[in-house]
């Protein structure tokens, strides 16, 4: 398999996934320092403005560190793009993305040519987020450099296949980088992910219960408390399928197990108000059995590679 230069020395082979409101500058550089990928949406800076600010900081803070330790340098960041035409700001934030040459550019809701040649233009690399073989096969024919397949159990939008099916179908054609995400919370799934034929873990809900994300203290409890059984797979709360957590259905005053037809904007609440998805409705994948504690996510990190470490043990024992 074919993994770019600045993937290849990673202190364990896991991508941080970029979480809407919740990943954050302070997120990312921790995640990164602790020689994982870290990520954000472009959209989480609001206004479009702070896009550059951001930016500057993690480019900044990073280069301070590998000045500082030259021989455990930080893994390369990337940034989350909303490729659909409901993204007004696309153009501009490229542009800012541009001027920092993000490493990384992941890309969702659509794959377009243009982008993928802007991205490679600054020496960057694009990896777009697929939930099935058809989807795969149109970003790498548009020019993405690898994909993340998104299967059933992730968090947030998810797709439905297993993972084994997914991976199997992409890799009968494809040997590029590919990432896996659906209930990765352990380093025992990362281990599993790459041999199934996945390069890479895309983890995401293990990081909203850290210090750094920018998440209700509520939602993080949550999420500890969590076990695969409070996940929720509904269309209603974007019109697309996605995973959330059973408690924030509950506060928002719906019956999480009869949930409704129609649009959650038009529909009123026992809570009083409007709920929103992301900032009241709670994604969560489906691994979060695994998350007992709200830690650093250094530790976390840290965590997880202990655990891949001890997996690859014992694989090689048997």
């Amino acid at each position: 398999m074919s993994i770019p230069p600045l993937l290849s020395h990673l202190r364990l082979p896991v991508i941080g996934s970029p979480l809407f409101i919740i990943s954050n500058p302070d997120l990312v550089i921790a995640q990164c320092k602790a020689g994982i990928v870290g990520s954000f949406p472009a959209l989480n800076a609001r206004p479009a403005t702070l896009l550059d600010e951001w930016l500057h900081r993690i480019t900044e803070e990073l280069a301070a560190h590998d000045r500082a330790h030259p021989d455990a340098p930080a893994a390369p960041f990337a940034v989350n793009q909303i490729v659909h035409k409901s993204n007004d700001r696309l153009e501009i934030d490229l542009a800012t993305c541009a001027k920092w040459k993000v490493p990384i550019t992941i890309t969702s809701l659509g794959a377009r040519e243009e982008l993928n040649q802007a991205v490679h233009g600054w020496g960057g690399i694009t990896l777009h987020d697929v939930i099935d073989d058809r989807f795969a096969r149109k970003a790498i024919e548009k020019g993405a450099d690898g994909l993340i397949a998104v299967a059933a159990g992730a968090g947030g939008h998810a797709g439905r296949l297993s993972p084994f099916a997914l991976v199997q179908e992409i890799r009968a054609w494809f040997d590029g980088p590919l990432a896996l995400s659906g209930a990765i919370a352990s380093g025992d799934a990362v281990l599993a992910a790459q041999a199934m034929g996945a390069d890479f873990a895309y983890i995401g809900s293990a990081f909203i219960a850290t210090q750094e994300a920018n998440a209700d203290a509520r939602y993080k409890q949550a999420i500890v408390d969590g076990r695969a059984a409070d996940i929720v797979y509904s269309d209603l709360f974007t019109g697309v399928h996605g995973n959330y957590l059973r408690a924030s259905i509950v506060a928002a005053g719906l019956d999480p197990d009869h949930l409704p037809q129609g649009d959650l904007k038009t529909m009123s609440f026992a809570s009083g108000g409007a709920a929103k998805a992301w900032r009241d409705i709670w994604g969560s994948g489906q691994g979060i059995g695994a998350i007992d504690d709200v830690v650093p996510a250094a530790e976390r990190v840290a965590r997880l590679a202990e655990e891949y470490r001890r997996a690859r043990e014992r694989l090689l024992a048997r």
